[in-house]
């Protein structure tokens, strides 16, 4: 018989996993009602949604394997990194989704409030909070839209050898900054950021996915304390924080 595993859970949401069925329970419904639009949307692999109903979103487990984990080596080949990246860029081609996304005011308005909370509550020693929000503020520029993922962690790209074989999580997909989702599914992967961008296939500026490293770390520190994860783990957002330069 099939045990019921818990994926992830915290206070806005839990993921749980019966057999090849994941169960995604969200308390934002416009969240789940958006990632499913998002996965119909978009022209790359991704889960086969089974069913929706309030609250509750049911999808198909992908084939393949995750591309990797943050704080941990990926065993995945160099070919599987460009084929991420080359997937990457099909869903950056494809026509906008036809909601808002977050703006330059937000992230910068969000960076402010972060950074400052960071150091208020002793979370981080200031000077490494210091320079990386002045790194930080090259990725804050005008950016041409696309359809980004959103959340594209190395741990939602499923592969199978050089093919990705399935993204998952899209609850956070909407118009905005190609180099974000380079950016974050890097980040603590630096070696393989050469991978992506041959895969990707176009010139990139790697100082502003330097910069989204260290934005998408300090906005992220807070959250995952407050839901019960750990930013401090070996190769996690600390660490990207301390090793940039």
């Amino acid at each position: 018989m099939d045990e019921v595993k818990v994926v992830v859970a915290h206070s806005e949401r839990a993921t749980l996993r019966v057999g090849d069925v994941f169960l995604k329970v969200d308390a934002d419904q416009a969240r789940i009602d958006a990632e499913a639009e998002a996965m119909a949307l978009a022209p790359v692999p991704t889960p086969e949604v089974l069913w929706r109903k309030p609250s509750v979103l049911a999808i198909a487990a992908v084939p393949g394997k995750a591309l990797g984990r943050l704080g941990e080596p990926s065993t995945a080949p160099p070919a599987a990194w460009a084929a991420a990246g080359a997937a990457l860029r099909k869903l950056h081609d494809a026509p906008l989704p036809p909601w808002a996304g977050r703006g330059l005011d937000e992230l910068a308005e969000d960076l402010d409030v972060e950074c400052e909370w960071l150091m208020a509550n002793g979370v981080l020693p200031a000077d490494l909070v210091t320079r990386n929000r002045r790194i930080a503020k090259a990725a804050l520029r005008p950016w041409t839209p696309v359809f980004t993922h959103g959340d594209l962690q190395i741990s939602h790209v499923f592969v199978d050898g050089d093919e990705v074989t399935g993204i998952i999580d899209w609850s956070e997909a909407a118009p905005g900054d190609a180099l974000f989702d380079l950016a974050t599914l890097t980040l603590g992967h630096e070696e393989h950021l050469g991978d992506v961008v041959a895969g990707y296939g176009t010139d990139v500026d790697l100082d502003v996915i330097r910069a989204w490293w260290s934005l998408r770390s300090l906005l992220a520190v807070r959250w995952l304390v407050e839901h019960g994860f750990d930013p401090s783990a070996p190769g996690c957002e600390v660490d990207v924080l301390r090793s940039a330069c």
